[in-house]
């Protein structure tokens, strides 16, 4: 897979910022393969083309349409970044198969699938309250994010941005300064550190958060 020039690939995440953090549908096969454009395309301005084309092409809801695919640009771009960023870590070793939905990498032999995501409203608790009970937040996470084909209960690497204005969104295009909070946490990285979820006692999982906080 190509390396990412993460710098200006930053410049083109932050273009979505003016723009609301809303969903007006749960993400589906039919408009996901409606937006599969958006693994090829990296400028912002080349997406509003693509978006436009296909909300003629297939009549739909514009503003609907526009939204879900930006979310999905912007987490996808967003998530490639972070993942190139670990990888060219000492210690980390990138999965094999580019292609298996179950593993991103391996930190010192452990191998984890990576889910970049905002401070889960949905929790119904603070992030002190969350920090002081990562275990029951990761639970959380594993059974209630990435759901449907999605869903599988292996290792999985939580990066989880938090805002103190609110808006955690906007964090996953802050490339530069989750470089740091990566760096920082793969080198004081230890196994024993690791958490259960406790979903599928028949096939132990293994998990972890890595908190970017500003």
């Amino acid at each position: 897979m190509k390396e990412l020039d993460l710098v200006a690939l930053e410049t083109e995440l932050k273009k979505r910022w003016p723009y609301r953090d809303l969903w007006f549908r749960k993400q589906n096969d039919i408009w996901d393969n409606y937006s599969n454009f958006i693994y090829h395309t990296q400028e912002f301005e080349n997406l509003i083309e693509r978006i436009e084309f296909t909300v003629k092409k297939f009549d739909l809801n514009k503003k609907h349409f526009f939204y879900y695919t930006v979310n999905r640009w912007y987490n996808y771009w967003s998530c490639r970044a972070v993942e190139q960023i670990f990888t060219g870590l000492e210690g980390v070793i990138a999965a094999e198969n580019k292609k298996d939905r179950l593993v991103d990498f391996s930190i010192q032999r452990v191998k984890f699938d990576l889910k970049t995501t905002k401070f889960p409203r949905g929790f119904g608790w603070n992030l002190k309250y969350a920090q002081s009970h990562e275990q029951k937040l990761i639970k959380w996470l594993y059974l209630n994010q990435s759901m449907g084909r999605r869903f599988h209960t292996e290792n999985r690497l939580f990066l989880i941005v938090y805002s103190s204005d609110g808006y955690h969104y906007k964090l996953k295009a802050e490339i530069a300064w989750l470089r740091t909070v990566v760096e920082n946490y793969v080198a004081q990285f230890t196994p024993e550190q690791l958490k259960r979820p406790h979903i599928d006692e028949t096939k132990p999982a293994y998990s972890d958060i890595i908190w970017a906080i500003r």
